[in-house]
């Protein structure tokens, strides 16, 4: 989850689409049997696989090849994953791959309401398929366990996820749904926050901030200990993330408009805060 002279995502997706007008958002959803939102479906799919095959896996390899790839190793994969996804994908889905963001966008009226469990099931499709991959490819002894689980309290767990995903999610509102951001640099800062992210809280919860990151395997290894963690506090943080920067976003229009009309303190003193 860039540019007017790129192909640009249709007015009801967010995360690459920073270059237009975000009281358009949800306009024109379409219908749920078109070619282009089975188009959008595939892309979820196909991107969430990628994500938690390529994520997963360097956890996998790494358990099995003494710690080889190392934390921060894991970090970096899982980071630039999700940054070439949202390049090669953001225009056609949006790139979410991550339920937690596709609800967080329909709270604040940026993802069709009615669109979101067509997405989640596409996202729990891929991310299964890809645990089940993993299963085939590394069987037998070398059966591990790439979910996620708490290594301390659930009370800790619960607040690292929901913290984490908020930081996910707020930088995901600021360079994909602020007009006055840098769009062709929305995958760069978007996967790099998730570098960061897996770099803190991944020896502590697994840094899932994805309900579907955590569930693909969940049933793959059917291991479930803890699963209500991963499934409740990345929707709240996301929804909280989203929520947030639209506070402190005063306006929508790009900063030239800004910058010719008025100062930056003169607009937002006259009421320039609104958004949406």
């Amino acid at each position: 989850m860039a540019n007017d002279n790129s192909a640009r995502i249709e007015t009801h997706e967010v995360v690459l689409d920073t270059n237009k007008d975000s009281s358009d958002t949800c306009k024109g959803s379409g219908s749920f049997v078109s070619v282009p939102f089975l188009q959008k479906l595939i892309a979820e799919m196909v991107g969430t696989y990628f994500l938690i095959f390529a994520g997963c896996a360097s956890i996998v390899v790494n358990k099995d090849n003494d710690n080889v790839v190392t934390l921060p190793g894991i970090a970096i994969v899982w980071g630039l994953t999700l940054s070439v996804l949202i390049y090669s994908l953001g225009h056609i889905s949006g790139a979410h791959f991550n339920p937690a963001v596709t609800i967080a966008f329909a709270t604040t009226r940026r993802f069709p309401l009615l669109q979101v469990p067509a997405y989640i099931s596409a996202q729990l499709l891929g991310a299964t398929l890809a645990s089940g991959t993993l299963k085939l490819i590394f069987s037998g002894a070398h059966d591990h366990f790439s979910g996620t689980l708490p290594s301390g309290s659930n009370l800790q767990a619960f607040v690292l996820e929901f913290i984490t995903t908020f930081y996910l999610m707020f930088t995901i509102s600021g360079v994909a749904t602020d007009t006055r951001a840098i769009g062709e640099l929305a995958g760069i800062a978007i996967g790099s926050t998730l570098l960061l992210n897996v770099m803190i809280a991944g020896p502590v919860t697994g840094a899932s901030m994805n309900p579907v990151r955590t569930l693909g395997p969940a049933f793959v290894h059917n291991e479930y200990r803890g699963i209500w963690i991963y499934l409740l506090s990345p929707i709240l943080g996301a929804i909280a993330g989203a929520w947030v920067y639209n506070t402190v976003r005063y306006t929508n229009k790009p900063l030239r408009e800004i910058t010719q009309s008025a100062s930056f303190l003169k607009e937002a003193g006259r009421g320039g805060h609104q958004i949406v």
